[in-house]
This record gives structure tokens, C-alpha cells and sequence, in this order.
């Protein structure tokens, strides 16, 4: 039985983390009810300890949120958590996700606690966003790097004091994508109620986000914490784009699939990107300008023939209109007649044969030839034909 995975998005709180990509309460608000028509099962509203424009936004957030499933993060920590308690009391799904580091260099340098104080906080944390929540989800901050006896029995601790989703975060993005998997596999194998989710949580600092998130599926992770466009700390978390056609177009390999609206990916990434005015590189996977754009003329020329040749997904599948045909200098001749007859130019074979000569000599020279610069090329070498521009 193919199995649902649960998309959390966390680009208003960890990928609001990064550098530049801080969001105003609006902004949250605006991309939270696009996640809940894009179909996220979960949303990271924020860290409402951390500042009163994260306890605003989660608030706020709280109020408008429908179905979808609304998180707060906090420290394991009293204060912190009755913080999160107080700000999803308006959520209709609320979840409280409360985090310890449990690696040794983590608890020794920066929590300056032993591993028996980790439990312990562990134990009366997690129980106490119990009372106050109908979800906890409890994160083993560095887990990829954690002791794995001792991760074992955090988890187990988590479980007992009322955890229902435990999060096995590679904090660090230090982990390959066998060893992150490995570890799913073992927290499964020692716990392997179905009513306990397991929850994938990847930075991308050797690039590895999505590969990680993809292993941890495949070793019974219910649950892909992501962002928009990747964005998070550092070199950012795993792609939500990215994870869900994964999963979308090799279904059959991982047996999962998510509930996403795979539509909306393109403009939601659009949104995201306007609102901290930070652009979308052009070679990004799914919804970067170049992910179905074509220059190479063999290319071109199985695209035009059978998109399968060069494409694994449709441009409308996540939101594009069309694929980008770009006539440069390794473009051939199919591409650039499937460009006048876009903008419904008929040319005889021997002028289609000028002209690709013309613009191949062009494009070595500038670069690409964009629409505009294919019309005035018409105009001025083929003028019987600007009356059908």
C-alpha cells in the first residue's frame, strides 16, 4: 500500500533564519494560506519565544489557518513552551515541536549539560507541552551526529513523557544520504509503532538536503520537514519542490507520495522568493527559469518530437505555461521553426535556411536571440512576412 508522507514546511521559521530572508507578519500570513491551498499538511508559523513579531505571526497565523496543521518551535524549556502554548491557542490544529541538542559536542560546549540533564529535561519538557497541546513533536537537535544508544534512549524518553512525531534532524547537513537512512531504519526498528511518526529534517551544507530527506522516506520517515526554494540556514534545508516531484515522479521506487497541489509549486516559489527579495537561481531544480529550457538543438529536436526525450516532468505540472525553447548558438533548425510559428511566421525552406544562418551568426556573437530579436530579423531580411507577426 502506497504510503502518504506528510509535507511540514518550515520556510517561515527555519528558512526565515537565513540571512535576508527575514519576513513582516503579513508576509507570513501571505504564504501561509498558500501553503494550505498548496496542500501542506503542516506549517512552522515560527519561534514565538525568540521575538514578539514571531509570537505575532504564529498568532496570527493561528487565527486564519483552516485544516492545515499549525506549528510552533521553542526550546525545551518552560518558559519557552508555555510561550508556543500560548500563541496556537487559536489554531484549530495546533503542535507544539520542542528541541534539545543530544550530540556530545552540543551538549558539552553549548548546553554545558551531561546526557542524564538532557533526559531529564527531555522527560518534564515534553510532558508539559503535552498539557497544553493536542500534538508534540519532539526534535533531537544533531541527531545525525548523536551517540546512537544514547539518541535511542532520548527518543524513548520523548515517546514515554507524550511525543507522538520525532524529528531526526542532520543539523548540520554533515550526514550522507546511506548513514541518515541507516539511522531512520534503526529508531524504526526500536520503535515500530505506526501511531509514532517519524519526521526527516535536512540542511543542505554538502548538498545532500533532499537526497538525505529522500533516504530517510525509503527508512520509514512519515514526515519531510522542507521550504520553498530551499531557503533556511547556511546553504538552506531541502526543497520542498524538490522532495514532492521526487517523490511524484518516482513513485513507484519509493512507494509514497504526498498530498501536494504539484501546480502551485512555480508561483508559490515565485511568491516566496518576491516577498524576501531574493531570486530564484536560474539552474534550480523544478521551478528555476532553466529547468525546462532548452538550447542544445538535439534537445530541442527529441522536445519537439516527444518531451519525454529530455523531460521527466511537464512545465504544467508544476505550474510553468510551456517549456522555453532558447535559440542560441547550439539551437537547430526544428527549435527555431517552432519559434515563428509561435508568433505565426511562414517562411519557404530556403528562407528558413537564411535565416537560421543569420541567427546561429548572431548568437555566437551576443548570446541568445530572444523573441523580440527573432522579429526584427524577420522585418528586416524577410519584410513579406512581418504582415503575419
Amino acid at each position: 500500500m502506497k504510503r502518504s508522507i506528510a509535507i511540514f514546511d518550515t520556510t517561515l521559521r527555519d528558512g526565515e533564519q537565513a540571512p535576508g530572508c527575514s519576513m513582516g507578519v503579513d508576509d507570513k500570513i501571505q504564504v501561509a494560506e498558500q501553503l494550505e491551498l498548496l496542500g501542506a499538511d503542516v506549517v512552522e508559523a515560527g519561534f514565538p519565544a525568540a521575538s514578539m513579531g514571531d509570537f505575532d505571526a504564529v498568532t496570527a497565523i493561528s487565527k486564519k489557518a483552516g485544516n492545515i496543521c499549525v506549528a510552533a518551535l521553542c526550546r525545551a524549556r518552560p518558559r519557552d513552551i508555555n510561550i508556543a502554548a500560548k500563541a496556537l491557542k487559536y489554531a484549530c490544529k495546533a503542535r507544539i515541536h520542542t528541541f534539545i541538542a543530544t550530540s556530545d559536542i552540543h551538549m558539552r560546549y553549548k548546553l554545558n549539560m551531561t546526557r542524564n540533564e538532557v533526559i531529564d529535561a527531555v522527560r518534564k519538557n515534553v510532558r508539559l507541552a503535552k498539557s497544553l497541546a493536542p500534538q508534540v513533536e519532539f526534535s533531537a537537535e544533531d541527531a545525525s551526529r548523536t551517540e546512537r544508544s544514547f539518541l535511542l534512549d532520548v527518543v524513548e524518553c520523548a515517546l514515554d513523557a507524550g511525543a507522538t512525531i520525532i524529528n531526526l534532524p542532520d543539523t548540520v547537513g554533515y550526514t550522507m544520504p546511506h548513514e541518515y537512512g541507516e539511522m531512520f531504519r534503526s529508531v524504526r526498528w526500536r520503535f515500530p509503532d505506526e501511531s509514532i511518526t517519524l519526521s526527516a529534517h535536512a540542511h543542505d551544507d554538502l548538498g545532500l538536503a533532499v537526497a538525505n530527506s529522500l533516504a530517510a522516506v525509503q527508512n520509514g520517515a512519515g514526515q519531510v520537514e522542507c521550504t520553498i526554494n530551499g531557503i533556511g540556514e547556511r546553504a538552506g534545508n531541502a526543497s520542498l519542490e524538490e522532495v514532492v516531484m521526487a517523490l511524484k515522479t518516482r513513485t513507484y521506487l519509493f512507494n509514497a507520495d504526498t498530498d501536494i497541489n504539484t501546480e502551485m509549486l512555480y508561483p508559490l516559489s515565485r511568491l516566496v522568493s518576491s516577498v524576501i527579495h531574493v531570486p530564484v537561481p536560474p539552474n534550480k531544480a523544478v521551478v528555476g527559469d532553466n529547468a525546462f529550457a532548452h538550447e542544445a538543438g538535439i534537445h530541442q529536436d527529441g522536445i519537439l518530437k516527444n518531451p519525454l526525450t529530455y523531460e521527466i516532468m511537464t512545465p504544467q505540472s508544476v505550474g510553468v505555461d510551456m517549456r522555453k525553447l532558447v535559440i542560441g548558438k547550439h539551437s537547430g533548425r526544428h527549435a527555431l521553426y517552432e519559434q515563428c510559428r509561435r508568433i505565426g511566421v511562414e517562411l519557404t525552406a530556403d528562407e528558413m535556411n537564411v535565416l537560421y544562418t543569420t541567427v546561429i551568426n548572431m548568437a555566437d556573437e551576443q548570446g541568445e536571440i530572444k523573441l523580440e530579436d527573432l522579429q526584427c530579423i524577420i522585418e528586416k531580411n524577410f519584410s513579406h512576412a512581418v504582415e503575419t507577426i
